[in-house]
């Protein structure tokens, strides 16, 4: 267990979830780890290791949207992680590995997964539930421009929905602006949707959280426009609560 732990995220206390910080590092209080709330800026990294105004940090839990650590304010982290001189999570080789969109493009295809050995079973699976998802590159800028209106653009590494477009909303403008970064374009699969009351209709979806040791929980997200805001009436995350399968009686 680490000694010291902070949640690090700009600016901490403006974030809409920063009540969710303080609830982590009560968590890890609880558990006999001083824990701390800082900013990137806050931090500096010696030989001594990485530091805060009150003493030495061994471990952080990164909320920082710079998955890459590739800001100047983030030199500090970077620095650390590095050196080995933390433990950091989420880390830049893990958001490289599991959340970077180009992944995508491999997972749906089924010659590659053919070829690196995957078994039929989850081949096909991947195949059926991952839309086709192309990258963004000079050679097929122009027709995916043309064909813009069937695929939703979304940045390599982004988050959320920052920096993401459907293609029938698309202007010329934003399109030449997104060559400064890399995207993937990905078949548009309209969401599902539920009436909650009356005439009000959200979209609707459920997102699964998963460790190596299998599923964590599953989440139900309901939603209007392109992303969840956590504001829309009767929108926002619940739980959804799962049950073992019952068991066959043996007595029939």
């Amino acid at each position: 267990m680490p000694a010291r732990l902070a949640v690090v995220d700009v600016a901490p206390r403006e974030q809409f979830l920063f009540p969710e910080f303080e609830l982590y590092a009560q968590a890890f209080q609880e558990r006999g780890v001083d824990s701390v709330i800082r900013a990137p800026d806050a931090l500096s990294f010696s030989p001594k290791g990485l530091r805060d105004a009150h003493g030495q940090i061994d471990a952080v839990y990164n909320r920082l949207t710079d998955f890459a650590l590739a800001d100047p304010a983030s030199a500090p982290l970077q620095n650390a992680y590095l050196k080995r001189a933390i433990a950091l999570t989420p880390h830049p080789r893990a958001h490289a590995l599991f959340a970077d969109k180009r992944n995508l493009i491999a997972l749906g295809d089924s010659w590659l997964l053919r070829g690196w050995g995957i078994d039929t079973a989850s081949t096909e699976r991947l195949v059926q539930v991952i839309p086709p998802t192309v990258e963004v590159v000079p050679g097929n800028r122009e027709a995916l421009w043309r064909n813009r209106n069937g695929y939703f653009f979304k940045p390599a590494s982004g988050f959320g929905s920052r920096g993401s477009y459907r293609g029938d909303k698309l202007t010329r403008r934003v399109w030449d602006s997104m060559a400064l970064a890399p995207y993937v374009a990905q078949a548009i699969v309209p969401p599902g949707a539920r009436i909650v009351h009356g005439d009000v209709s959200l979209k609707a979806d459920v997102r699964c959280f998963a460790s190596e040791s299998g599923v964590l929980l599953f989440a139900a997200r309901l939603y209007q426009g392109q992303t969840t805001n956590m504001r829309t009436p009767s929108g926002g995350f619940a739980a959804v609560l799962t049950s073992r399968a019952a068991r066959p009686d043996p007595r029939g």
